[in-house]
C-alpha cells in the first residue's frame, strides 16, 4: 500500500523546471554582474580626453600644447589632450565659456568666465617700457632721451604691442599708480606682425610690450627701435609693489640686466616692473580627479619636455591660497597641497551604500526563496511523517513483498527530499532529520525480515549423495 503524496509524482517536473529557472536566473545575474564590473573597470581606466583651446596658430603656446599632447600619448597617460587652435585668447575664452572646450590658455587679467579657475601657470608675462634716446647728429655727442621715467609720458604717445585691450588696461593702471593721468597719454596699438612699422613711426614716443623675458617679439622690437631711433631708455615701474597690492592679478617683478641684449647690455642694470600670469584655466565644474591627473602628468613630463620646448621649463604651480585673485582648481590644489583623496576615501560612502543594498537584496532574496519553496518544505514534512507511519507498518508486515514495496516508496521519498535539498527548499538540519528517520526505517525492515524468516517453515534438506 502506497503512503506517498499523490501529487509528488506530478509535481516533480514542476520542481525540476523551478530548479532550471533558478539556475538560469543565477547565470543571468552572474553575467550582468560581470558585465557591470567590466564596464566600471573600463570606465575607470580609460583615458580621458580634454579639449584645450589655444592660439593663435604658430604661437609658442600652440607649440607647447601640441608637445604636451604628444608627450601624454607617448607616456600612455590617463589624460589626453585634444588641442583646439583659435585666433587668440579671446576666442579661446569664448569656447571655454560656451563649454566647447574643457581648458584654455589665457592671461590672468583678461575677461575670464566667473567659473574659471587656475590649473597651471605656463609663464609670467612682464611689462617692458622703453623710450628711444634719439639718433645723435654726425660728430655730436650721444643725445639725452626726452623721456627718462614714466612721469615724463604725459602729453606723449605710447605704442603698445598687441591688439588685446588687456595691455591698454594694464598701461592705464601703471600710469595711474605712477601719478600720471592716463587720459593725457595717447595710445596706439600695433599687431605682433607690425614691429617694423612700430619702429618707423616717429609719432610714437615710447613703447610697451608684455610677454615672457625671452620673448622674441619684445627683443626684436627693442632692437629695431634702437636701430631706427637710438638706444632705448628703459622706464622702471617704481610703484610695482603698490600695484601688486592693489591689483592681485599683477605681481611685482624685476628684469635682470642684459636680458634683451648683452652687447650693448639692454637694460644696463636690473629694473622694476610688473607681471601677469599666463595660465591654463578650466571651469571649476571640471572633474577634480581628471584635473588632478592632468597636473600630475604635466609636472611629470615637464623636465623631459623642456629639452624640446624650452617654454616648458617655465611651467609653475598655481597659487592655492584661498584668497588668490584667480583660485586654483580644487583638483590642482589637492595635488599640489598633497590632500588628494584615495579611491576608497572618495567612494567609501558609495561602496558602503552598495554593500548595504546588496545585503538587503540578499536578505530579500533569501526570504523570497523561502516563501516560494514553502510547498516543498511542507511536502518534506509530510514525507517525514509518512516515514514514521511506515516504520509502524514495517513492524506489522507479513511478507517480503510488502517490505520490498515499502522500500520502493521510501526510495521515491528520499529522491524527492534530496531534490528539495539541492533546490535550497530545505536546510541541512531538515535533511539530517529525514536521515535519522530513514535509519530507523531500515533498522525496522532488517528486524522484520529476520522475524519473517524465523517464522517461515524450514525448507527440506537435500540428502547427501
Amino acid at each position: 500500500m502506497s503512503t506517498s503524496d499523490p501529487g509528488s509524482t506530478s509535481g516533480e517536473p514542476l520542481r525540476r523546471r523551478k530548479r532550471k529557472d533558478y539556475s538560469l536566473l543565477v547565470l543571468v545575474a552572474g553575467i550582468l554582474l560581470f558585465g557591470a564590473v567590466a564596464a566600471a573597470t573600463y570606465y575607470a581606466l580609460r583615458p580621458v580626453t580634454l579639449r584645450i583651446a589655444v592660439g593663435p596658430a604658430g604661437s609658442d603656446d600652440e607649440k607647447l600644447v601640441k608637445a604636451l599632447a604628444l608627450a601624454f600619448v607617448h607616456d600612455g597617460s590617463q589624460v589626453r589632450l585634444a588641442p583646439i587652435v583659435t585666433d587668440g585668447a579671446t576666442e579661446s575664452i569664448a569656447l571655454l565659456a560656451a563649454s566647447k572646450a574643457d581648458m584654455a590658455i589665457a592671461r590672468g587679467d583678461l575677461d575670464l568666465p566667473a567659473s574659471a579657475t587656475s590649473v597651471a601657470i605656463l609663464r609670467k608675462n612682464v611689462v617692458v617700457l622703453w623710450a628711444p634716446s634719439g639718433l645723435p647728429a654726425k660728430g655730436s655727442r650721444k643725445p639725452a632721451p626726452k623721456i627718462k621715467e614714466i612721469a615724463d609720458l604725459t602729453g606723449h604717445r605710447v605704442g603698445v604691442i598687441g591688439r588685446t585691450q588687456a595691455n591698454v588696461t594694464l598701461l592705464r593702471v601703471i600710469l595711474t599708480d605712477s601719478g600720471v593721468n592716463p587720459d593725457k597719454v595717447a595710445v596706439t596699438q600695433f599687431g605682433t606682425n607690425q614691429i617694423a612699422e612700430l619702429a618707423r613711426d616717429t609719432a610714437v614716443d615710447a613703447f610697451m610690450a608684455v610677454g615672457p623675458l625671452d620673448s622674441k617679439i619684445t627683443t626684436e622690437a627693442i632692437a629695431l627701435t634702437a636701430k631706427a631711433r637710438g638706444e632705448p631708455k628703459f622706464l622702471p615701474i617704481d610703484v610695482s609693489d603698490a600695484i601688486a597690492q592693489k591689483h592681485p592679478l599683477y605681481e611685482s617683478e624685476e628684469i635682470p640686466g642684459s636680458t634683451f641684449s648683452s652687447s650693448p647690455p639692454r637694460p644696463e642694470d636690473k629694473i622694476d616692473t610688473v607681471s601677469v600670469n599666463h595660465l591654463i584655466i578650466a571651469p571649476k565644474s571640471l572633474s577634480e580627479t581628471t584635473v588632478g591627473a592632468f597636473v600630475r602628468q604635466l609636472f611629470a613630463v615637464r623636465p623631459l619636455l623642456a629639452r624640446e620646448a624650452p617654454g616648458a621649463a617655465k611651467i609653475e604651480k598655481p597659487d592655492t591660497d584661498k584668497d588668490a585673485a584667480l583660485p586654483a582648481h580644487p583638483g590642482a590644489a589637492a595635488y599640489i597641497d598633497g590632500t588628494e583623496r584615495t579611491f576608497l576615501e572618495k567612494y567609501s560612502d558609495y561602496i558602503w551604500g552598495v554593500l548595504l543594498l546588496l545585503s538587503g537584496l540578499g536578505s530579500a532574496g533569501v526570504w523570497l526563496r523561502h516563501y516560494l519553496n514553502r510547498n516543498e518544505r511542507e511536502q518534506v514534512t509530510r514525507h517525514r511523517d509518512n516515514l514514521l507511519t511506515m516504520i509502524s507498518k514495517v513492524r506489522r508486515a507479513e511478507s517480503e513483498e510488502e517490505l520490498t514495496a515499502m522500500q520502493g516508496e521510501v526510495d521515491g521519498i528520499l529522491r524527492e527530499t534530496l531534490d528539495c535539498y539541492d533546490n535550497g527548499a530545505i536546510e541541512e538540519g531538515d535533511l539530517s532529520a529525514i536521515g535519522l528517520v530513514l535509519e530507523q526505517f531500515h533498522h525496522a525492515v532488517v528486524d522484520r525480515r529476520f522475524a519473517i524468516g524465523a517464522a517461515a517453515p524450514d525448507l527440506p534438506r537435500m540428502r547427501a549423495l
